[in-house]
C-alpha cells in the first residue's frame, strides 16, 4: 500500500539528529524521497542507513545553512534534478543562550536570529518557485511556545521565533492564491539536545521522543492539507 507521501519530494533542514532526524524517518517510511540538509556528515550518513531501512531514499546536502550562498546555489540543485519540491520543513535552530537580554553578547544574538529567523526567509525565497511547481507545495517551520510566552532569560531564542512565525505567516497570506501551503509547528517538550541544553537537571524520560511527535508534519506535508498560515501543536 502507498505511504501517505508516496513519490513526494522533501527538503528537510537540521536533520542530522533530534526531531528533523525522527522527521525524515517517518517521512521515509511515508514513501518520500527526501533531500537532507546538516552540518555533520556523519549524522546525515545514520539517517540515511535509516531512510534505506525504511525503504526509500534520500539525497546528502552537508552544508551550513549561514552561508546564504549555498541555500541558493541549494535552490538551483534541487530544480536542475528535480524540477520541483514537495515539501519544505524549515526544522534547523539553535537555542543560543540563557540569559538576562543585558547579558547577551551581539555575536551570540546574531547567530540566533540569523540560524532561526533569517535562514528561513533565504529558504523561502530560494525555494518558493520550487514549491509553486509542486501540484501541492508544502511549508512546515518549527517554532516553540516561547516565540507566544516572551519567557525571561529566553531573549535570542524567542525573539527569533517570534519572527519566524511572523514570517511564515506573512507567507501564508501571500500564497493563499496558489497551490502552496505554509503552517508553523509548535511541538512542546521533546526529548531533544536543544531540550537538554535548556533544562540540564530535567529527567528526559518524562518527555515525548522525537518520534513521538511526526504525525503533525505527516498532515501538513499530504496534498490533501489545506491549513495555511497556523500554528499547530503537535499533540
Amino acid at each position: 500500500m502507498a505511504g501517505r507521501l508516496d513519490g513526494r519530494i522533501a527538503l528537510i533542514t537540521g536533520a542530522s539528529r533530534g526531531i528533523g532526524a525522527a522527521v525524515a524517518k517517518r517521512y521515509a517510511a511515508e514513501g518520500a524521497h527526501l533531500i537532507l540538509t546538516a552540518r555533520t556528515v556523519g549524522g546525515l550518513e545514520e539517517i540515511d542507513d535509516a531512510v534505506k531501512a525504511a525503504g526509500s531514499s534520500a539525497t546528502l546536502l552537508p552544508l551550513d545553512l549561514t552561508d546564504m550562498d549555498q541555500i541558493d546555489q541549494m535552490g538551483g540543485a534541487i530544480h536542475e534534478r528535480f524540477k520541483r519540491l514537495d515539501i519544505l520543513v524549515g526544522n534547523a535552530a539553535t537555542l543560543g543562550i540563557l540569559s538576562p537580554l543585558p547579558h547577551v553578547a551581539p555575536n551570540v544574538w546574531e547567530e540566533a536570529m540569523t540560524l532561526n529567523a533569517t535562514v528561513n526567509f533565504r529558504l523561502i525565497r530560494s525555494l518558493d518557485p520550487l514549491l509553486r511547481l509542486s501540484e501541492a507545495g508544502r511549508a512546515i517551520f518549527v517554532s516553540a511556545g516561547t516565540a507566544q510566552t516572551a519567557r525571561p532569560y529566553w531573549g535570542p531564542y524567542s525573539a527569533s521565533k517570534a519572527a519566524l512565525e511572523a514570517l511564515v505567516r506573512t507567507y501564508a497570506g501571500e500564497i493563499t492564491k496558489t497551490n502552496v501551503r505554509a503552517n508553523i509547528v509548535n511541538p512542546g517538550a521533546v526529548r531533544t539536545a536543544m531540550r537538554a541544553q535548556a533544562f540540564p537537571g530535567e529527567d528526559p524520560s518524562t518527555l515525548r521522543t522525537p518520534d513521538e511527535i511526526t504525525e503533525v508534519f505527516v498532515t501538513l506535508a499530504e496534498a490533501s492539507c489545506q491549513q495555511n498560515g497556523e500554528i499547530v501543536d503537535a499533540q
